[in-house]
C-alpha cells in the first residue's frame, strides 16, 4: 500500500520513519507527502525517501493509495472532499473537523457514492470496541470522559490547585478547547453523538502526563477505563498512544485477520 501524508509535524514524521525507515509495516510505504513549507521538501525526500509536495493536485496523483491527515482541523476542510473525490481513502486524525455536521454528511455521502472509506484512529483513548457494540442496537445509555492534563497545556500558565476548566458537551469542548479534545470526538463518534457526549475538563498541577476516564453505561452493564499517556519523546504535546494508534489503522488496511 502506497501512503500519502498531509503535514510534516509530530505524527506525520513518526510515521515516516516508522514505515520507510523502520519498516514496521512491511509491503507499505510513505510515497509522498503535501507540506506548507517548500524549504523543509529536501529533509523529507532525503530523510525518508519521501516525494515532497506543495500542490495537492501534484501530491494526489503521485501514485499513493490512501491519505493519512497529519495536520489540523483547516486541513481536513480544505482537502478531505478532494481526496475522496480522488477515489483515495482518508484517516483523519484531526477529528475535530467532523463536529461540523454538514461536512460529516457530504464526506459520508461522497464515500458512499465512490465507493471509498474515512478511518478514524482511537487516537488517545480505548474502550471504542465496547462503545460501538452497545450502541449498534441502541443499547447504550450514558457517556462521559474526564480529562486531566497539565495546566500549561490547557492554560498557558500554571495554577496552584485542581480546577475544572470546562464541563458540557464534546460539541462545546471541542470549540473551547480545539487542540486539546480530539478524543471527545471519536467517542462521540463511536456512541451518542457530540451533543450527548459528557466532557470534563480539569487543569491538574499534579498531572504530568494526559489522564481520559471514560465511563459508560447501558443494557450491556457498565465500563470505566482510565488511560495515561505518556507524551512523544520529541513532542510532549502530543501523545504517543495517537501516533501509535496511526500506525495501527494503516497495519489494519492490508492484514488478512481482523480482531475487534
Amino acid at each position: 500500500m502506497k501512503i500519502g501524508l498531509i503535514g510534516g509535524g509530530t505524527v506525520a514524521t513518526f510515521l515516516a520513519k516508522s514505515i520507510n525507515r523502520d519498516h514496521k509495516l512491511p509491503g507499505n510505504s510513505v510515497e509522498a507527502v503535501l507540506l506548507r513549507k517548500p524549504d523543509v521538501a529536501g529533509e523529507w525526500e532525503c530523510a525518508y525517501g519521501v516525494r515532497a509536495f506543495t500542490d495537492v493536485e501534484a501530491f494526489l496523483a503521485a501514485g499513493i493509495d490512501i491519505v493519512v491527515e497529519a495536520a489540523t482541523v483547516e486541513a481536513v476542510r480544505d482537502y478531505a472532499e478532494l481526496v475522496i473525490s480522488r477515489g483515495k481513502d482518508l484517516v483523519v486524525i484531526s477529528v475535530g473537523a467532523l463536529v461540523d455536521q454538514e461536512l460529516y454528511d457530504r464526506l459520508s455521502g461522497l464515500c458512499r457514492k465512490l465507493g471509498t472509506r474515512i478511518h478514524l484512529p482511537s487516537g488517545a483513548i480505548g474502550g471504542l470496541d465496547v462503545i460501538q457494540s452497545a450502541v449498534i442496537l441502541g443499547q447504550l445509555d450514558e457517556v462521559s470522559l474526564t480529562t486531566r492534563k497539565p495546566p500549561v497545556s490547557l492554560l498557558g500558565r500554571q495554577v496552584d490547585a485542581e480546577e475544572i476548566v470546562f464541563t458540557g458537551t464534546a460539541t462545546e469542548a471541542i470549540s473551547q478547547f480545539p487542540k486539546n479534545i480530539n478524543v471527545a470526538i471519536v467517542l462521540s463518534l463511536a456512541g451518542l453523538g457530540c451533543s450527548q457526549t459528557r466532557v470534563t475538563i480539569v487543569a491538574d498541577p499534579k498531572a504530568t502526563k494526559n489522564i481520559h476516564c471514560i465511563e459508560a453505561v447501558g443494557s450491556f452493564g457498565k465500563m470505566s477505563i482510565r488511560l495515561e499517556n505518556d507524551p512523544m519523546p520529541d513532542n510532549p504535546k502530543t501523545s504517543y498512544l495517537a501516533a501509535l494508534s496511526v500506525l495501527s489503522t494503516l497495519k489494519k488496511q492490508t492484514a488478512r485477520i481482523s480482531i475487534g
